[in-house]
């Protein structure tokens, strides 16, 4: 019976290899890191989500080191049968006193914890409002819940403010706004004071997934909501552990004590999968500590960034603005996604480490390569990344 099925998956498979969508994946033979080594060789790294150069900081794998020593490898049970070490209670507290909320859960990774959110807190007769470019696991999360389901332009408010009419029209049930705090493909920043003016209105929630900001977004770290000041009006965070804070697994809600509480009880994601390995929470905690009380790595990757578009800048690259560490260098028209692919292949063969995204991961006609700048890069990796664009380009 397969062999009908193994054809149309091999045509399938075929179309994305010709229009040049094939996702490769290449392996690193080294920690991961701002210098990593693949099979072709050495590379500096410009494509993780190491914001803070935290994967491999030598606290972060002591930490993670001892846990195995004192906590064992893995807990081979869910947290409400025997999956609760006191570590797992004393990172979530340290998450919900980071993020500025009552309470916060674990989950096995951010992708579950939007996946396990929206089911559990919204019903038939509420709605669920959601940007336009949010994160496929908020997509997929809200696609579990019997809310009715509205979508908003990329940070328009005045589109936003129409859904909401449409929402709250003959609608007696909760209202949540849900956006990503900085939206991967762009780095660029959701509007957080104008969508928490338009949700008092409204009477609605706001949850922001920040996943690309928590550690190292704001004074202080604590991601968006910190940074437009608005940690207060901001109902549920997400986010995770697998970025700025260690980048190993792992990712949580924050939120009101009843949120949290609920979720604990209802929550399908939480409620059937291990609970987070040990050496990873005791890393994560270790990670937390460390973007917590280093002012200086926030300091060092925001001038990082600074300097990469303004090198790229004056090179005549085409970068969407913005000053977050995501920094998208743009390759336009047709044959785009071809043209960034390219670039991406023959900067990797001269030792520069990026990837490049086209459609169906951006829209169409808005092909780019990704770079994401990170604490541990030096000035001389950054301008040595810079010179590569240049020569691939040529």
């Amino acid at each position: 019976m397969y062999g009908r099925i193994r054809q149309q998956l091999s045509d399938t498979l075929d179309e994305i290899e010709a229009a040049g969508l094939y996702k490769h994946e290449r392996q690193l033979t080294t920690p991961q890191g701002a210098h990593v080594a693949t099979r072709q060789g050495p590379a500096l790294n410009f494509c993780a989500n190491n914001y803070l150069g935290l994967a491999d900081h030598p606290t972060v794998v002591g930490a993670a080191r001892e846990a195995l020593e004192r906590w064992g490898f893995g807990m081979a049970s869910v947290r409400f049968i025997c999956g609760t070490q006191t570590q797992h209670d004393q990172l979530e507290d340290e998450l919900a006193e980071f993020s500025g909320h009552q309470a916060a859960i674990l989950y096995s990774s951010c992708f579950d914890a939007n996946g396990g959110v929206f089911e559990v807190l919204f019903g038939a007769d509420d709605a669920i409002i959601s940007d336009e470019l949010n994160h496929a696991s908020i997509i997929d999360g809200v696609r579990l819940s019997k809310a009715a389901r509205y979508r908003y332009r990329n940070a328009d408010m005045s589109d936003l403010r129409a859904q909401l009419v449409a929402a709250r029209s003959g609608r007696s049930g909760n209202i949540v706004i849900v956006t990503d705090g900085v939206f991967s493909m762009d780095g660029s920043f959701a509007p957080l004071v104008e969508i928490c003016d338009l949700a008092d209105e409204f009477e609605a929630l706001v949850m922001v997934d920040d996943s690309h900001a928590v550690g190292f977004v704001g004074p202080t770290g604590r991601g968006t909501p910190e940074l437009l000041g608005v940690i207060d009006r901001v109902d549920i965070v997400s986010g995770t552990l697998g970025k700025a804070l260690g980048g190993a697994s792992g990712g949580y809600i924050a939120a009101h004590q009843e949120i949290v509480d609920l979720l604990r009880q209802r929550s399908r994601p939480y409620l059937f999968s291990n609970a987070v390995a040990p050496s990873v929470v005791a890393g994560s905690l270790a990670a937390l500590a460390l973007a917590r009380d280093s002012a200086h790595l926030r300091v060092r990757l925001n001038d990082n960034a600074a300097r990469f578009r303004s090198a790229m800048t004056d090179a005549g690259f085409e970068l969407l603005p913005g000053s977050h560490p995501i920094v998208p260098v743009m390759f336009a028209g047709q044959d785009g996604a071809r043209r960034a692919a390219d670039v991406a292949e023959t900067m990797l063969a001269n030792g520069v480490y990026v990837v490049a995204f086209s459609y169906p991961v951006v829209p169409l006609g808005k092909a780019r390569i990704r770079v994401q700048l990170s604490a541990a890069h030096t000035s001389a990796d950054i301008d040595r990344c810079v010179a590569a664009f240049i020569s691939a380009t040529k």
